[in-house]
């Protein structure tokens, strides 16, 4: 029983000292958000010798005249677009073939599953060159429109595992109340897959706040630019006497998505362990 114990203990002695390893980055750039600019990088210790918040203040103020609530908004609404394309079309597509009969639609579905081995990089070429002819560089145009036609193979997967495991006999009472493929998706598998859907959309949102190199890619206007770009501008534009302020607005960045993390990890966990159930 006592060894029992001490295991138990050194097991969690253990974890613990593994998560201050991994989050001790964290804590030196919350630290260093509060330190003079002068103090950062000679007072590596997580007690700053005296407490500012003028980082805060001079990161608030953006850059190029542009507020950094200019670019949380800009995030905002990128991050609300993509949720929403990505939530339409990703749950249409699984719906249709996880309970819809067509043509070669075991091929579709292999062939889907397949584009999650093809790497981003291959269609980023095509992609821009597209998106240019288009005339929608500079613009958001590239990084939401696509959203709505299904590219997340990952989610659309992960809705399928997760409507299979409804149990048929819905559909049928379905059919005979008179409801037909749209009906019954809206009214009836749409609101039994919510814990799959919030998981898409948390992982949506996660994705979408910290891309960068789409961002960069597609989006070059000031005014446009989102968290992530409007980060790097701090070390571009102002050279080393801007560390301070770009801690700062790294670590609001960062509130966000830990809060989202936070509210709604119950949906993120129901809806991959269930979408695992059933092949």
């Amino acid at each position: 029983m006592a060894m029992g114990k001490s295991r138990r203990i050194a097991l969690h002695v253990l974890i613990i000292c593994g998560c201050l390893i991994m989050i001790y980055p964290l804590l030196w750039m919350l630290v260093s958000s509060f330190k003079e600019n002068t103090e950062i990088f000679t007072n590596t210790s997580l007690i700053p010798e005296k407490i500012t918040f003028d980082n805060y203040k001079q990161g608030w103020k953006g850059l190029s005249g542009y507020t950094f609530g200019t670019f949380f908004a800009n995030t905002l609404f990128l991050v609300a677009m993509c949720i929403i394309g990505t939530l339409i079309s990703c749950s249409m597509a699984a719906y249709a073939f996880a309970r819809l009969q067509f043509f070669m639609k075991k091929a579709f579905f292999s062939i889907m599953l397949m584009t999650l081995m093809l790497p981003f990089h291959v269609t980023v070429i095509p992609q821009y060159i597209m998106f240019n002819k288009f005339g929608w560089v500079n613009t958001y145009w590239p990084l939401i429109l696509p959203k709505f036609f299904g590219v997340e193979a990952f989610f659309i997967f992960l809705i399928v595992q997760f409507i299979r495991s409804l149990p048929r006999e819905l559909d049928q009472a379905a059919e005979i109340d008179g409801c037909g493929p749209f009906k019954m998706y809206w009214h009836l598998i749409i609101p039994l897959t919510v814990p799959a859907l919030m998981t898409s959309s948390i992982f949506t949102f996660i994705w979408t706040w910290n891309d960068f190199f789409s961002q960069l890619l597609y989006v070059s206007e000031i005014k446009l630019f989102p968290v992530a770009l409007a980060l790097r501008m701090f070390t571009d534009s102002m050279g080393d006497n801007s560390w301070g302020a770009l801690f700062a607005m790294s670590i609001l960045s960062l509130v966000p998505v830990f809060a989202i993390f936070i509210f709604f990890q119950r949906y993120l966990i129901e809806g991959i362990s269930t979408g695992g159930l059933k092949g």
